[in-house]
């Protein structure tokens, strides 16, 4: 056993977890760049294999080389990570690939942070330095840069390279965080879940490689940059539900109220009752919605995906079963009073043809007031119904 480590009576103070998938070539390499960095470092570690069903022998060689290899039977770069994580015994986690493209001799700068009270320390490649070749230019100046802006606009995050693998955190802090993904994904989730909750984060210059092993990379970069994507938007509903519905809610409104008095031309072009009718599809879409990020944004905090908004905590003072069931009940009899209006006016009318043009402008803003409160009546006990799976 290496003097790096620590007997096993005692928990060693880092963990290095490398996740594992068929790296016969690269992985022993990585294991005897940690141990001697460990070494010259004088610092306490064990390093755990966290592998994913490899059948090249990397367990073997990882054995060999004195690491300790964790079964993970669940597929997927997430479910490794979080096996090697659960199976950890330091207080402090480094994990990197296995694939000998990230530094292992040289972790002095994560574990520094670390020591000094940060709970995430991020490795940053761009920073650091990009050998030629590690990274392919699609990744390198589209995704990569493209991914990160997003998480950092959305979630207001201080990492500049949200999708290096090499990366330190205090232990127990992660696992606090309850991680779900099981895909590549899991490393935007880490580091958005950190940022919700308030964890300190620190980013480190780091450097990249080009792999040393023969066979293609893992990462699949259509199919993994649309599952970041995917769940940066799903993980704000802000900014997927919440501002488009409003925007639509909004011009519904205002070209709504312009044409119900009477059709209007503008540069020789006539807005009638058909636009109107557009109008109102504008309101009811963009108020489903605006209704479901509410819903989406309090299931989230009910399942511990997301943490305690006090915005929220503040609106549900005001905003109430009661409350919901008022305006709801309101908004249909607006718009059953409109209706019966207009039956009135068909009656003296004697029941015969209308004219699209004037009938329409009264029997649309009372179909559109009629199905915004029935959406209300079912969005508050909804509502309601996870307002109580919170407490």
């Amino acid at each position: 056993m290496s003097s790096s480590r620590q007997g096993e009576d005692l928990p060693p103070e880092l963990t290095i977890v490398m996740p594992c998938l068929d790296e016969s070539e690269t992985v022993g390499v990585c294991i005897d760049k940690a141990e001697r960095w460990a070494a010259s470092a004088g610092v306490a570690i064990e390093i755990v294999i966290a592998d994913n069903g490899s059948s090249d022998g990397s367990r073997r060689i990882a054995t060999e080389h004195g690491a300790r290899v964790v079964d993970v039977p669940e597929k997927g770069y997430g479910s490794a990570l979080m096996g090697g994580i659960a199976a950890a015994r330091g207080h402090f986690v480094i994990m990197g690939d296995a694939d000998d493209t990230y530094d292992f001799s040289n972790l002095s700068p994560f574990l520094d942070r670390l020591r000094e009270g940060v709970e995430l320390v991020v490795g940053n490649r761009f920073a650091g330095g990009l050998a030629p070749g590690a990274m392919p230019a699609l990744n390198r100046y589209v995704g990569n840069p493209a991914l990160t802006g997003v998480g950092r606009r959305l979630f207001r995050s201080p990492v500049h390279d949200f999708h290096c693998g090499l990366r330190g955190f205090a232990r127990e802090t992660i696992i606090g965080l309850d991680l779900r993904t099981t895909g590549m994904e899991f490393a935007s989730e880490m580091i958005v879940k950190a940022t919700l909750h308030g964890v300190r984060i620190a980013e480190v210059p780091t450097t990249l490689s080009p792999s040393a092993r023969a066979h293609p990379p893992h990462l699949r970069p259509w199919r993994d940059g649309w599952r970041h994507l995917r769940f940066l938007f799903l993980y704000s509903p802000r900014w997927l539900f919440l501002y488009p519905g409003l925007l639509l809610m909004f011009a519904g409104v205002v070209v709504g109220a312009w044409l119900v008095p009477a059709p209007r031309t503008v540069a020789g072009v006539t807005f009638d009752v058909q636009t109107l009718l557009f109008a109102a599809l504008a309101i009811v879409v963009g108020f489903q919605s605006v209704q479901f990020a509410l819903l989406s944004k309090v299931f989230a905090i009910s399942e511990g995906l997301l943490p305690e908004d006090p915005r929220l905590a503040r609106m549900f003072r005001v905003i109430t079963l009661e409350t919901g069931l008022i305006a709801g009940c309101a908004l249909v009899l607006a718009g059953a009073a409109g209706a019966a209006y207009a039956f009135v006016r068909w009656g003296a009318q004697g029941f015969g043809n209308l004219d699209p043009q004037r009938s329409l402008r009264v029997a649309i803003p009372s179909v559109t007031a009629i199905a915004l409160g029935i959406q209300t009546v079912l969005g508050s006990f909804f509502l309601s119904i996870l307002g109580l799976r919170r407490k």
